[in-house]
Order: C-alpha cells, then sequence, then structure tokens
C-alpha cells in the first residue's frame, strides 16, 4: 500500500509539531511520499512563515534594506532545527535566497521559499530524499500548469526513490522561472503526487478533523462528515467550505484516489474521506451545509419574456461586457433574476443597467442588496421525500423570508437566498432540523 501524506502549515510551524508528524509518518510503513507546507502560526498573534516572505521581497522590491526581516524569517527555521537536535545549516540557502531578492527573482519565487525550506528540514529529519517541487511540477510560458508533463516527469522521478520529500505549492516553468499556485495549493501538490505515484490513499493532515456539517463559527460543536463525495465537496467547498482547495480534487478523482482529511492534533481521529462515490448513507438527510454573504439580486421584468426567444442571452450579455461572473438565474414566467457578488457588482451597476435596458428592453429593474446564499448538500435528499418542505419549515419558524430558492437537476444541492442579516439564523435552523431534532 502506497500513502501520500500532505501536511499543513499549522503542523509544521515549530518543532513540537514536526515531531507530531514524524510520528504520525513513522507510524505507518504506506505513509511513503510526504508534501509539507510552510511552517504557519504557532499562536494567534504569530505570522505565517509565506506572510513574512512576501513582506521581506517587498522591502527587496522596493530597494531597501530586507536582511533583518530575512534574519527573523532564518530564525524560524533555525528554531525547528534546534528543537530537533538536527546537524543540518540553511546558511547557504538563505544566501542563495538574499541573492535572488537583490535580483528580482518575483513574488512566486519568495513565497515557495517557504515550502522549499521546510522541505529539505523535513527530509533531514525523516531521512527522505528531497526533490525540488520546481524540478518536477511544471507551468507552460503563460503560468498554467502542465498536468499531463508533470505526471509523465514526476512519475519517472518517483520511480526511483522509495521515500521522498517534495514540498508543496510551487512549481516551475520550463525556463526555470518559480511559479506557484493559489494560496492553499500544497494541497494541490499532494494530490499531483497521489496521482503520479497511484497512491491507494491521499492523506490531508491539517488542524481539524476533516469536515464538519456546518460552519462552528455559527453553530457550536456541529457533527462531523465521515464520508463525503467529490461532487458534495465541490458544491460546499464553492460555497465557503474551506478545509480542502477545492482545485485539489481534480488530480486524484480521475484516478479514484480517496482523500482522507485528518488532524496532526488528533491522529486517532477518522477524520473525513473523500471519495468519488459510495453507497454508504450519510448520517443525516444532508452531508453539510455551507454559505455566503454579500450578493446582490438584480430582478428583470418583461411581458412575454418567456417568448422573447434570446431574452436570457441578452440580459447575460450585459454582466459579460462588464466581466462580472453571475451565481444564479432563477426565472418565473416574466420575471428573471440574476445573484452576483456585491463588491464585484457595485462600481459598476449604472453600466450594467444600461446595458441591460439598451439590449434586452425590459418593463423593469429593481436590484436587491446585503443578500447571502446557503447551499444544503448531501446525496440522500435524492431519495427523501419532502427536504424543500423541511427547509422551508424550518426557515418559516426561525421568522426568515426566503428571497430564493434554487435546485440543481441532480437534486444534490439547494440554494437558498436570504438577508445577510438572517444568514446565521437561517444556518441554525436548517441545521436544527436535519442533525439536532431530525424532524
Amino acid at each position: 500500500m502506497t500513502k501520500v501524506v500532505k501536511f499543513g502549515g499549522s503542523s509544521l510551524a515549530s518543532a513540537q509539531q514536526f515531531v507530531k508528524v514524524g510520528n504520525i509518518i513513522r507510524s505507518d510503513e504506506a505513509r511513503k511520499y510526504v508534501v509539507p507546507s510552510a511552517p504557519g502560526k504557532r499562536n494567534s498573534k504569530d505570522t505565517k512563515v509565506t506572510d513574512m516572505l512576501y513582506q521581506c521581497y517587498a522591502l527587496a522590491e522596493e530597494e531597501k534594506d530586507f536582511s533583518a526581516a530575512l534574519k527573523k524569517i532564518q530564525e524560524r527555521y533555525n528554531s525547528i532545527i534546534n528543537g530537533l537536535n538536527l546537524t543540518l545549516s540553511l546558511d547557504e540557502q538563505f544566501k542563495v535566497i538574499a541573492e535572488n531578492f537583490k535580483k528580482k527573482a518575483g513574488s512566486d519565487y519568495a513565497a515557495s521559499r517557504g515550502e522549499f525550506l521546510n522541505g529539505i528540514i523535513m527530509a533531514e529529519y525523516l531521512g527522505y530524499e528531497f526533490i525540488d517541487a520546481a524540478e518536477v511540477i511544471v507551468f507552460d510560458e503563460d503560468g498554467e500548469f502542465e498536468a499531463e508533463k508533470t505526471n509523465k516527469i514526476l512519475s519517472e522521478r518517483l520511480k526511483k526513490c522509495e521515500r521522498a520529500v517534495v514540498p508543496g505549492f510551487y512549481g516551475a516553468k520550463e525556463d526555470g522561472t518559480v511559479k506557484t499556485f493559489s494560496r492553499g495549493g500544497s494541497d494541490i501538490t499532494g494530490s499531483i503526487v497521489a496521482k503520479a505515484v497511484h497512491a491507494d490513499m491521499y492523506e490531508n493532515w491539517t488542524d481539524v478533523s476533516g469536515f464538519l456539517v456546518a460552519d462552528p463559527r455559527i453553530i457550536e460543536n456541529p457533527e462531523s462528515i465521515k464520508v463525503i463525495t467529490y461532487r458534495e465537496l465541490r458544491e460546499l467547498s464553492y460555497m465557503g467550505a474551506t478545509v480542502l482547495h477545492e482545485d485539489a480534487v481534480f488530480p486524484v478523482r480521475k484516478e479514484g484516489i480517496p482523500i482522507n482529511i485528518r488532524n496532526t492534533n488528533a491522529p486517532d481521529d477518522e477524520g473525513t474521506l473523500i471519495v468519488e462515490s459510495t453507497c454508504r448513507q450519510s448520517a443525516y438527510t444532508i452531508t453539510g451545509i455551507a454559505g455566503k454573504k454579500g450578493f446582490v439580486a438584480v430582478n428583470i421584468e418583461k411581458d412575454m419574456m418567456n417568448s422573447e426567444v434570446g431574452f436570457g442571452r441578452k440580459v447575460l450579455a450585459a454582466f459579460e461586457e462588464q466581466g462580472i461572473s453571475f451565481e444564479h438565474v432563477p426565472s418565473g414566467i416574466d420575471t428573471m433574476t440574476i445573484f452576483v457578488h456585491q463588491e464585484e457588482f457595485e462600481g459598476k451597476e449604472q453600466e450594467v443597467l444600461a446595458a441591460i435596458h439598451r439590449l434586452a428592453k425590459p418593463d423593469s429593474i429593481e436590484i436587491e442588496s446585503n443578500l447571502g446564499l446557503i447551499a444544503v448538500v448531501g446525496r440522500g435528499m435524492k431519495s427523501t421525500r419532502g427536504t424543500a418542505g423541511r427547509i422551508f419549515s424550518a426557515l418559516a419558524h426561525a421568522n426568515v423570508n426566503v428571497k430564493m430558492i434554487d435546485q440543481g437537476s441532480s437534486e444534490l444541492n439547494v440554494i437558498i437566498g436570504v438577508r445577510n442579516e438572517d444568514f446565521e439564523a437561517a444556518i441554525k435552523a436548517i441545521y436544527d432540523i436535519f442533525v439536532v431534532t431530525q424532524i
């Protein structure tokens, strides 16, 4: 059996955390390939090393003295090295980093050094081979990730290597220029490595015991999700659940490799298993609830709209002209509503309204702002009658007015629009009826 294990920044923030990680890896012979993040916060007042690197490089770009800032970063790593009693020096690496900062090697290069240096320490600590991600993770000249090329190069390299550390978050273009994924991109690297070695499992270790049914900032001690499908995860991630980078799903999904979200600080917890499909029933009708605030509803009315060919296209073209993407488009016989992010829309609202009038010639347009969207997701909803009715009942009892409801044809999710001020109450009401009371 082969497992790829990725550890997040909080799991590698200090020597004490490194020891926990080392114990986890050594406790299972199958954990052969390790993907580390940069050191995260040691406490709430601390700064992540990636942020320290960005700040340090900003000084270099402004041609200010960055030596003190770089020294602080080296001290963070030295505290880990000394805490692990390793005979390792990163002096040479920091000399190279200082030279490249002076040459303005780029903010991607700067940020990537967090994972690069942590990878060197991890390899030394475990006695594994270190493989620089810049040699095996490939981006094209436009900065787009090259999946097939990467898979070929990485597979060949790891075939010759029984146990290895591959730092997360970055790769390089063919000319050697370092390129990073978006923040949280170490999750993606772990997924890429898992695909390359045809792993039986991709374990993603963080500071929580998997996915929770709802946001713990809204629901006190919410239940955890034991098994979730990739499609359910995608819906919840899109609506704000952030335990795993949503793009990390794609490489392993194609290979049928399950992802296990685990807690470094509670290694005996089972965590959440993410799979392509499963016959296991979820504990509740729903799998999870997630949502975001800050949407605008643009309500358009026009008599006989339904018989006018191309009306919807004309309306959406008005948003496209201004570079605004839409979230949902519920419609009736003579009405059409477009939900968009308020931040994107506010600065361009008059241009959009003028374009709608010009292109679609509606009878009237109304705007409603400060709305929240909530996704209720679950594979169990398809086989359970009355799910939408229970949601409406729960919201009615909580005095929450529903502004919009949209159910996908897959019956995997229901999207509900509410006022921002009703957002938390709505999530509590839905959680209560499906999880607590299970009426």
